[in-house]
């Protein structure tokens, strides 16, 4: 990706996994038939939100993390015609670990 990106606070950016093309049966799904994904990649990650105080709270992610993330969460956008989507940590339901 040639444009970087440095999220604010604790917000990630994530580029989400490709979406299913063909059923197990083997059926093509068509564009508007496919559900959003809700598991991705995080590509960057903000330095953490600030609490009361002033004092930075470290991150629960990090680069490269596969994640599960709700739904209908974040900012969807377009760079460099790659899919990515900006999000706060606090959408993020759960790591996927090794499989």
């Amino acid at each position: 990706m040639a444009t970087s990106l440095k999220p604010l606070g604790d917000r990630v950016v994530i580029k989400p996994s490709d979406r299913e093309e063909t059923t197990k049966s083997g059926l093509v799904i068509p564009d508007t038939a496919k559900e959003k994904p809700q598991e991705g990649t995080i590509i960057a990650v903000g330095p953490g939100r600030t609490d009361d105080d002033g004092d930075r709270i470290p991150m629960d992610v990090k680069v490269g993390n596969k994640v599960l993330f709700a739904k209908y969460a974040g900012t969807e956008m377009k760079i460099d015609d790659e899919d990515l989507l900006i999000l706060s940590e606090k959408d993020i339901l759960a790591i996927v670990e090794g499989k």
